[in-house]
């Protein structure tokens, strides 16, 4: 009867950090939607929501190159960021055809499992959350870009106002909450990144990034 050895670390201690990530960001999905107010997130919404306002309410809007600027640079901050996910994705789909680049990941150094079906799923897990930050980021942008045409419409009645607002907010709070799911599917990427050296360095980059993502995500300002 064979014993716990190395090669059986990955699978509790990996399906651990998984859990241990995926928990916090349920329970974080669950205050944000419930308590808003309690999360950074949400707080940045009513501030968005604010500054949606601010620009409608304005009569003549003359100022409203310097609102569109603020809009630009989000929408070229998200196509920097899918431009490096998809770049990298692409670099992990050349990694994995290649046959000699595994090598590295079968040192007797790292202390886990290096058989070639872990290797694969490795790459496998890392590929997917970059294409998920791409594909986050791009819809980012869309709707970031969305909100750059309803923001820059001229004045209008009572009611189309009150639409387009309306319209402009959600364009603008969609595209940061896209933006937020693009950053957690990179923080994703982080933590399987270090499962190339092993599991337990997996491990406790999820400890120590559930312990630092709470610390960011915590709002205790009225």
């Amino acid at each position: 009867m064979g014993g716990f050895g190395k090669q059986d670390l990955d699978v509790v201690l990996v399906p651990c950090g998984l859990i241990l990530m995926f928990g916090y960001h349920l329970v974080l999905l669950y205050t944000y939607l419930r308590l808003p107010h309690t999360t950074v997130m949400g707080f940045e919404n009513h501030d968005k929501r604010a500054w949606v306002c601010s620009i409608m309410q304005q009569v003549e809007r003359k100022d409203v190159g310097n609102y569109l600027s603020v809009v630009s640079l989000n929408v070229s901050a998200a196509t920097f960021l899918s431009s490096v996910s998809l770049t990298l994705s692409s670099l992990i789909g050349a990694w994995i055809s290649s046959s000699s680049s595994n090598g590295f990941l079968q040192n007797e150094l790292i202390y886990g499992n290096t058989g070639q079906t872990t290797v694969s799923i490795k790459y496998v897990s890392l590929l997917v959350c970059f294409l998920l930050s791409f594909s986050c980021f791009v819809q980012s942008s869309r709707s970031y870009i969305h909100a750059n045409y309803l923001i820059s419409i001229p004045g209008c009645d009572a009611t189309v106002a009150v639409a387009v607002t309306k319209a402009a907010e959600l364009a603008v709070i969609r595209g940061s909450d896209l933006w937020s799911v693009g950053l957690r599917a990179l923080y994703f990427a982080i933590v399987m990144l270090f499962w190339f050296f092993g599991p337990i360095p997996m491990f406790a980059m999820s400890v120590a990034m559930v312990v630092v993502l709470y610390y960011l995500d915590h709002n205790s300002t009225h």
